[in-house]
């Protein structure tokens, strides 16, 4: 994996965060299970994360939720801001794989990219979040395995319907207005 960090991932963080931010009260909630809702923000942060990588989908996680928590809810419940930007990194970690910058995020790099935001959705809410509400706040077990549960599939829902369709639409547009060259 080939890192590369210039101006364009420190406008993906600052904007990533300020969306991330604002879609932060923009929720579904899964009534049963309380604190848990499906969020289009699970959606964004897939897509940045695959489009610039770890480090942008790490601080973009991170930030996001714990602005988006201090500003909405008054307070930063860490073991569900940490996790969120475990996901980032995980699916950013496959970034050039994907090749959506490159107009080629199609058939096998639509199924990668699934697998791995399936698979990073899993570390993250399934044993990352719970295992940090015990450790930080002394949760019940039963309670935050359930919650990460719920919040899990709520996320693989999102990410795989809307933060695909965001992908493919930026890999078929975004890889065209990035072939311009400059004439002599």
């Amino acid at each position: 994996m080939k890192m590369k960090f210039g101006i364009k991932e420190v406008v993906a963080i600052g904007i990533g965060t300020a969306l991330f931010v604002a879609l932060t009260e923009v929720q579904i909630p899964l009534g049963f299970i309380p604190n848990t809702a499906l969020q289009p923000r699970a959606a964004l942060l897939a897509f940045l994360a695959a489009v610039f990588g770890p480090v942008v989908g790490g601080v973009v996680g991170l930030l996001g939720h714990a602005l988006g928590d201090a500003l909405f809810y008054g307070s930063v419940w860490w073991s569900w801001v940490i996790p969120e930007a475990v996901f980032g990194v995980i699916v950013g970690v496959f970034a050039n794989k994907f090749a959506i910058k490159d107009g080629g995020f199609d058939g096998k790099a639509i199924v990668l990219f699934n697998v791995v935001q399936v698979i990073g959705n899993a570390v993250a809410w399934i044993l990352v979040a719970p295992l940090l509400d015990i450790v930080i706040y002394a949760e019940p077990a039963n309670k935050v395995f359930v919650q990460g549960f719920w919040a899990f599939l709520g996320n693989i829902i999102i990410a795989g319907i809307l933060g695909t369709l965001i992908a493919v639409g930026y890999s078929k547009v975004g890889a065209k207005s990035s072939s311009l060259e400059k004439e002599d």
